[in-house]
């Protein structure tokens, strides 16, 4: 159950002295890619594909980057995640001249991986013509292995290259999150010291470096999603990409710098994501998911917001005690606490009065204060906090539902029942009418959080989880 706790923040916690300030949301339900045609000239022997990367969907084929004709498919030039989640890198010119298919799955849905695939055929060792490097570290376990002949070429000239999809056939959609995509034609450029670096205090930690001043070539590009009017803008001043099913709300503040919470596909009941997993929607019985990030200390604060269906619970859980393949929803565990749609808290199994009933209000904003330094929880509708709940209120605990003291590690989610919500723990998949950050800059919520609250997110962890 890959899950980001305090003192495991290997997704970008440390100081990194360059930041990466959003990511593109891919939802493999909205078809959504981009494209353009390479110019003729690309060097055909050397290249380096390196991007960021952090799954949504599992278990299904999805091609992150293709270049291919897209009239018949051939040459085809990929590298995609398997529907068993495991890398493979495919060239393909007429026949397969190279395939690379990784021992190791890729499941981990709560962190971003570094993924940069280097292709040199012009190099007199065999094993060298192919490389993949995860974090910095290559490559060499593999269950597939086929290198090219010496010299041997991919068309990297007038062909259309695909960021999100196999573009022949349009198919094979990504889903989850990209970020720093950098192509550079004609350069073989190690991961380590050109395109990232591992942090100097957490030597574990492998950390983006600007792509800036590299040398790109005739077809290099750098696709750094800054401007949400223009997601295909290539920041290196080549031509732009063609955005298909993308719009302005798919810019995301989740980066390799700084890595928010999502919902986790991997701790959860049966149902369906949407939206980066920050959307969610349960069958005919009740499901619940939780956040990929869980703290036993410090103050924190989410939003959720209301899209379909008649039937919510909005809350907190111990991340030990779902029992995820039941009929079930937060509160009907110890230790977990919720707020109904019929207004009651749900506490351990056991319901009281507590604050107003939202049956069915669409477009509601249900927000979430979690103070676990005082032990203390407090819900808002629209920002009116429910039993008149004072969030700031310290230790006092005005109109707070109490958290039990005990040394458990909580999740913050949500349960349906045949209805869709949205989370947002400060990188949302909606616009909001205007978007108000934590203290420390970080998050874009509806509302804006009470003083000492803060965004779930890597770098709040690191100085307060």
């Amino acid at each position: 159950m890959p899950l980001i706790l305090p003192g495991n923040v290997a997704s970008a916690t440390a100081s990194t002295g360059y930041d990466v300030d959003n990511s593109c949301m891919f939802n493999d339900g909205d078809s959504a890619y981009m494209h353009k045609t390479f110019d003729a000239g690309g060097t055909e022997t050397a290249w380096t594909i390196s991007m960021w990367v952090k799954r949504g969907a599992l278990g299904t084929d999805q091609r992150v980057f293709s270049c291919d004709d897209s009239s018949d498919g051939d040459p085809d030039n990929y590298w995609r995640f398997t529907d068993d989640d495991e890398i493979q890198i495919n060239i393909y010119n007429g026949s397969a001249i190279g395939n690379l298919i990784t021992t190791r799955v890729f499941r981990d849905c709560s962190a971003w991986y570094h993924v940069c695939v280097i292709w040199k055929s012009a190099d007199g060792t065999e094993g060298d013509r192919i490389q993949l490097w995860i974090n910095g570290i290559r490559e060499t376990s593999f269950s597939t292995e086929t290198y090219p002949s010496q010299n041997a070429v991919t068309v990297t000239s007038s062909q259309v290259v695909a960021i999100g999809r196999r573009n022949y056939a349009g198919e094979q959609y990504f889903d989850g999150y990209l970020a720093e995509v950098v192509f550079l034609d004609g350069v073989t450029a190690s991961p380590v010291g050109t395109l990232g670096e591992f942090d100097e205090d957490s030597p574990t930690i492998f950390k983006p470096k600007d792509p800036s001043g590299l040398t790109f070539g005739t077809n290099g590009f750098y696709l750094d999603f800054e401007d949400s009017a223009n997601l295909g803008n290539d920041a290196n001043g080549g031509t732009d990409f063609t955005e298909v099913n993308l719009a302005a709300t798919d810019q995301m503040t989740d980066s390799p710098t700084n890595n928010f919470a999502t919902l986790n596909p991997l701790n959860k009941g049966t149902g369906t994501f949407s939206e980066g997993n920050l959307g969610w929607a349960g069958d005919s019985n009740w499901r619940t998911a939780l956040s990929t990030i869980a703290v036993a200390k410090g103050k924190w604060y989410a939003e959720f917001k209301w899209s379909s269906g008649d039937y919510k619970y909005i809350g907190i859980n111990g991340i030990d005690t779902l029992s995820h393949d039941t009929t079930d929803a937060i509160g009907n565990h110890t230790p977990s606490i919720s707020h109904p749609q019929s207004g009651v808290k749900f506490i351990n199994g056991a319901s009281t009065s507590y604050g107003d009933a939202y049956d069915g209000t669409s477009g509601l904003i249900i927000g979430v204060a979690m103070d676990l330094d005082n032990h203390n929880l407090y819900f808002s509708h629209n920002n009116t906090w429910q039993n008149s709940g004072d969030p700031e209120s310290g230790a006092t605990g005005t109109g707070a539902i109490t958290i039990a003291t005990t040394d458990t590690y909580y999740a913050i989610g949500c349960s349906d029942y045949n209805g869709l919500e949205y989370a947002n723990y400060g990188s949302p998949p909606y616009a909001n009418s205007s978007d108000a950050a934590d203290a420390n800059g970080y998050g874009a919520f509806e509302y804006a959080p009470p003083s000492g609250y803060y965004a779930l997110c890597t770098k709040n962890l690191a100085e307060f989880g």
